[in-house]
């Protein structure tokens, strides 16, 4: 008699052929909150056909398939002619065109516009994170362009279109267009003020050729970008810190000089190209007025920083699925794992990020479709609270999810490693945790409607729970001694991320949800790690909650 050696038993199936958004009780939830109703049922069905591609076997593979073959630079021809582009394989054209035709560079025109574009792209970036970067920067760079109406004129429509093309043509022949951004330089990192790259007026007015280089430049096969350069002062605008739109083709056919002179070799996000790039004579239009150039790009800054929390739920939300989907198929020690009181305690404090993460980047959303005053003012504010601390959530809770699956977690195949690269990644582009810190402080000082709205926006909850309302005092205490506050600046962000989170979860979320979160988070009851929420707690209907499919 044979004794079979290799029969696979107990292992989950495969998380695949499932609707990322229907799935997803906490995100369905936001859009049925912040859309208009008569446009919900439409709403919901542009997002689940998104949801259903997302979680299909062809989206996985699509997203092994870009990662493990990465974009290649090409800097010259074969004859010795210089040509600066860069190579991706099929599935990364697949990816990124059908983030386009599925709008998701498309919010500023359309109504509940910031809305459904949101849930989009926390849906489809579940699929693949790392194209991401130039759909983030094509939506984000309208509200600078439209510093200039003319050139907003001129390419809004483009950046909006639901079409791709990713050939390398003048303006005025592709129907679409993808922006990158480039703004570090070598000496100066986040202290954009530093730079070197030199704009010397054109005798055309609003044109200069620009001379210097960019350490980071974001997505180089993009049809234009928006970067900064150094106006002389003698310049008749008065000079300074500019912004300018640099076109990668010329109306009449040219490559503009924008010599790629690497790749970034970077640790995830491998699928997408971040290089470093040399200008020497480049064409460029100015986008606003001289020496306004961080007041013209910051509305680039503060959208693709949303992207950033939103990238990052999308990361959190797929890291609690798949542990949660292991955790019901996986059985140790007499019964499946998400029955057993640790793990589930794991499970459930993971889906307790991931829920607060998802339910404060769409109220964020819904606040640009909104736009108000006093909606603008709680964006100014909350946006920098919300990427400082949901994009550094981010690494520990998709590390803890990958352990839920073992060694099996750590093997290639499981795609867990793949999140676990990326995550750390929000955090850093985009301003990092002590840029964002820095620039609470500054709203802090100077734009007092910014902390009314943002107090308004607790308020709304005030009485709910008594250990939300003793944070919200605590934070006040916080708040009214300003004096040394930088070094303890990371506290105090801290402590406004919990409590706006810990306010839109006691009014939105079930009282399983909201209860356990203000009782760890705000109410001192937890540990340093995930699985340390405190005993009494309804834990099974939070991982319930969480589950990407049905038991």
């Amino acid at each position: 008699m044979t004794t079979p050696t290799h029969t696979v038993t107990n292992q989950p199936p495969p998380l695949v052929g499932h609707d990322v958004y229907r799935t997803d009780a906490v995100l369905t939830e936001a859009v049925a909150r912040h859309a208009d109703r008569s446009r919900q049922a439409e709403i919901d069905r542009e997002l689940s056909e998104l949801g259903v591609s997302a979680g299909s076997a062809q989206a996985q593979r699509w997203a092994e398939e870009s990662n493990t073959y990465g974009p290649v630079l090409r800097t010259h021809d074969r004859y010795g002619n210089r040509i600066d582009e860069v190579d991706f394989h099929p599935s990364w054209h697949r990816l990124l065109g059908h983030a386009v035709s599925s709008g998701l560079t498309d919010a500023w025109s359309r109504p509940d516009g910031h809305l459904r574009r949101a849930a989009g792209f926390l849906v489809w970036s579940q699929a693949e994170a790392g194209h991401g970067c130039p759909v983030s920067m094509t939506h984000a760079a309208v509200p600078a362009l439209r510093a200039d109406p003319e050139l907003a004129a001129e390419w809004e429509p483009r950046l909006g279109a639901h079409t791709y093309d990713p050939q390398l043509l003048p303006p005025g022949r592709k129907p679409s267009a993808l922006f990158g951004m480039g703004m570090t330089e070598k000496q100066g990192g986040s202290d954009v003020r530093a730079n070197t790259t030199r704009a010397e007026p054109l005798a055309e007015p609003g044109t200069y050729a620009l001379t210097g280089h960019k350490w980071f430049c974001s997505a180089p096969m993009s049809d234009g970008f928006l970067v900064l350069a150094q106006v002389p002062e003698s310049s008749r605008g008065g000079g300074g810190l500019t912004c300018f739109l640099l076109p990668r083709v010329l109306p009449d056919g040219t490559r503009n000089v924008f010599a790629i002179q690497r790749l970034k070799d970077k640790l995830g996000n491998r699928s997408n190209a971040s290089s470093e790039v040399e200008f020497q004579g480049t064409w460029a239009r100015r986008v606003g007025e001289e020496g306004r150039g961080v007041a013209t790009i910051i509305g680039m800054v503060a959208a693709t920083r949303l992207d950033c929390a939103l990238g990052s739920a999308a990361l959190m939300r797929q890291a609690v699925a798949q542990a949660v989907h292991h955790a019901t198929y996986r059985s140790a020690f007499g019964g499946p794992l998400v029955d057993k009181p640790l793990m589930r305690n794991v499970l459930a404090d993971m889906a307790l990020e991931s829920e607060a993460a998802t339910t404060t980047a769409m109220r964020l959303a819904a606040a640009y479709d909104a736009d108000t005053e006093q909606e603008r003012a709680l964006r100014r504010l909350a946006v920098a609270v919300t990427k400082f601390w949901v994009t550094k959530r981010c690494p520990a809770l998709v590390a803890e999810a990958l352990e839920c699956l073992g060694g099996n977690g750590y093997v290639e195949e499981s795609g867990m490693p793949r999140l676990f690269r990326e995550s750390p990644l929000n955090s850093v582009w985009e301003g990092s945790g002590n840029v964002q810190a820095l620039d609470v402080l500054r709203v802090l000082q100077r734009e007092p409607q910014a902390l009314n709205a943002f107090l308004g926006e607790l308020g709304l909850a005030r009485g709910a729970d008594h250990r939300l309302d003793a944070a919200v005092k605590d934070l006040l205490g916080e708040l009214a001694d300003l004096d040394g506050i930088e070094g303890r600046a990371r506290r105090v962000v801290e402590r406004m991320a919990l409590v706006l989170q810990g306010s839109l979860l006691v009014r939105f979320a079930p009282p399983a949800v909201a209860d356990a979160f203000c009782a760890s988070r705000l109410g001192g009851e937890w540990g340093a790690v995930f699985g340390t929420l405190p005993s009494g707690l309804d834990l099974a209907s939070v991982v319930e909650r969480a589950r990407p499919v049905a038991r």
